[in-house]
């Protein structure tokens, strides 16, 4: 378990110190790669989701025992008794598991269905920040999606204090008039529809609204906006990469047209073991999987995300910025100050995409913002991964 402060239970200042604590030894220059592995190893572990809503529970019903010595029978009674005032099932859908069984579950899951989180805002009482903060810190994900009907309709009722059974009434009367729709824009960018959002303020105007986003397939749902920025950072890293062969290769011709998801994965990926194949070895083989898992930027995970198979993640954006920042080291006079400027640049391209900002506590956002303070970010980066395998 994450080991909060018994007051203020902020794991997110202890992230903090964990980082600094390692980058400044006075050894850190020489000795950073096997520093941060050290530190990843033993001081940082990976914000569980049952952990992060016993946190909420514990901060929103003001309990004053210890943290630590809540029970977890007390966390689920509260849940209970909140689902019950506040009118909410169990699930969205009909299900045979008592809100007990659930409840237990969700304080005890390392990862949770998205799903979940909207049922807990209405369980809970949650507002659309609370809603968005455990989406994007607890499950790592996009927050409210507003070319979702679902997540737009949930939006809806947690702006306006609206308890489940308005949400009932608002998705059974949306879903019944499927056949009255106007012809979708569902191309149209995420981030002009979330100001669109707030152009929404009566029922007659979400239904609107819902209308117009309403598409046939799931790539109605892919954040156009998330891959527009994606595709500018994947260009200037091609454009970097092209440099690096051209020093590596001079003799031959390197364009960043040329560039493939092979030539990223033999730089970001170049200290994992390859097989006889050249196939990456597995990532549970890492040490580190359990913090890493998912983070890989291999060749086939960028293929998917260049056809469109798969969405673009907060950690898809974070490294390929990383990548870039780690080439430019010489237009900042050191490294606090390339550290403010990744951290500024970061924040704002997860912000234009609706993924929060940079957080600190969790180990892979750590472990890069520790590798930006090094000498040679991106060696210290593999150097790091060499030593997980």
């Amino acid at each position: 378990m994450v080991p909060f402060d018994n007051d203020e239970m902020n794991y997110t200042e202890n992230a903090w110190d964990s980082l600094y604590d390692t980058v400044d030894q006075s050894d850190y220059s020489d000795r950073d790669a096997e520093l941060i592995y050290n530190s990843l190893e033993n001081s940082l572990k990976r914000l569980l989701f049952g952990d992060y809503l016993k946190r909420y529970i514990y901060k929103k019903a003001e309990l004053t025992v210890p943290f630590q010595d809540v029970p977890l029978t007390e966390y689920q009674q509260i849940i209970k008794d909140a689902f019950k005032d506040n009118q909410t099932p169990a699930s969205f859908e009909p299900v045979s598991s008592k809100l007990s069984a659930l409840s237990k579950n969700w304080l005890s899951q390392k990862t949770v269905k998205r799903k979940v989180v909207f049922l807990l805002g209405f369980g809970l009482s949650m507002s659309v920040d609370d809603v968005n903060a455990f989406l994007t810190k607890a499950l790592q994900e996009p927050g409210i999606n507003a070319k979702s009907p679902f997540e737009v309709i949930c939006w809806y009722c947690f702006k306006n204090g609206y308890q489940y059974p308005k949400y009932e009434q608002l998705w059974s009367f949306y879903s019944e008039k499927k056949e009255e729709r106007e012809t979708p824009f569902y191309s149209d960018y995420t981030i002009g529809l979330r100001s669109s959002l707030g152009q929404i303020h009566d029922d007659q105007a979400l239904m609107r609204y819902l209308n117009k986003i309403t598409a046939p397939s799931r790539e109605s749902y892919l954040s156009l906006t998330s891959r527009d920025t994606f595709m500018e950072l994947y260009e200037e890293a091609r454009e970097l990469i092209a440099e690096i062969q051209h020093s590596m290769k001079p003799e031959k011709e390197h364009s960043p047209e040329s560039v493939t998801p092979s030539d990223f994965e033999n730089i970001l990926c170049s200290a994992i073991p390859t097989d006889r194949n050249g196939n990456l070895a597995p990532a549970k083989l890492s040490t580190l999987n359990e913090l890493f898992d998912g983070k890989r930027f291999s060749r086939q995970h960028l293929g998917e995300i260049l056809s469109m198979q798969t969405e673009i993640t907060r950690f898809d954006l974070i490294t390929l910025n990383f990548f870039i920042f780690s080439q430019k080291t010489d237009q900042y006079a050191n490294p606090h100050s390339r550290l403010t400027a990744f951290t500024e640049s970061t924040n704002g391209i997860l912000s234009r995409c609706f993924m929060g900002k940079l957080y600190v506590q969790n180990p892979y956002e750590c472990f890069i913002l520790m590798c930006i303070l090094s000498d040679d970010p991106l060696g210290t980066y593999a150097d790091v991964l060499e030593m997980s395998y």
